[in-house]
């Protein structure tokens, strides 16, 4: 298998498992990650997902050049000639949080996975780049929007163009990740995020993605009137009445997700 996935706790865990190819997304890969996040959005019981490599050395290096030969059909067949497709972040798509623990290098296509999650930890030895325009190319994956959201149109600008690479302390002083912490520390890490975050009401977790993701690109008066709006629905909800009475009976609440 080239990613493993495992459920402990409301949370899953989706390595890419191929550290002898720097975790590098063949064919292969891409299947298997699509279906992971199939996996993700239709079981209720997943509250949250972590994405990570196998290994230490490398997060992902993005597309395995050695086995990914260019495409056989015209853009035009790819882009309106199949039900589903088969972009690097196809199947991301979903209101549970995405949590990426960057374990090495984070280059191209990988940088691009990373920045379709939602929070970014690193370990020490993390580096990242997208380095496609030195090879005559450009990021194809969400980089060249993703990245400047992320860290601002200076610095972004200056990762675009030249194709630099940066450290694990450079990317968090610009906000590409919010913690670094030691290699032996980047999983149990995410985890203890994603425990607290899958502990929360689930729909309230995932009210809140799909505000902050859809309220960044309208007007704040807009955004503001939709976050009005998805309050009001989460007001008559179990799991925030739930919430009140745990609070007041001094205990855990037991969420439900309705």
């Amino acid at each position: 298998m080239s990613v493993s996935f495992t459920v402990q706790g409301h949370v899953a865990t989706i390595a890419l498992n191929r550290p002898e190819a720097m975790n590098a997304i063949d064919p292969e890969t891409r299947a298997e990650l699509k279906q992971a996040w199939k996996r993700v959005r239709e079981d209720d019981d997943i509250r949250v997902a972590i994405l990570t490599g196998a290994g230490e050395r490398s997060f992902c290096t993005g597309a395995d050049l050695k086995k990914t030969m260019p495409p056989k059909e015209t853009f035009a067949e790819l882009t309106f000639g199949r039900s589903e497709s088969d972009h690097l972040l196809a199947g991301m798509e979903t209101d549970k949080p995405l949590i990426c623990a960057i374990n090495g290098y984070a280059m191209g296509g990988g940088l691009e996975l990373a920045l379709a999650c939602d929070i970014r930890i690193a370990s020490e030895n993390a580096q990242f780049a997208l380095p496609e325009v030195r090879i005559g190319s450009m990021p194809g994956a969400g980089g060249t929007q993703r990245l400047p959201r992320a860290i601002g149109m200076s610095n972004a600008m200056l990762l675009l163009l030249t194709g630099d690479r940066i450290d694990a302390q450079e990317a968090l002083r610009v906000g590409l990740v919010s913690k670094v912490v030691a290699s032996s520390d980047l999983l149990s890490t995410a985890q203890a995020i994603a425990g607290r975050i899958a502990a929360n009401a689930p729909l309230s977790v995932r009210a809140i993605k799909r505000l902050v993701s859809r309220g960044m690109d309208m007007p704040l008066d807009a955004a503001i009137d939709h976050e009005r709006f998805a309050f009001g629905l989460l007001r008559d909800t179990e799991d925030r009445i739930e919430g009140r009475r745990a609070f007041q009976e001094k205990r855990a609440p037991q969420y439900k997700g309705r």
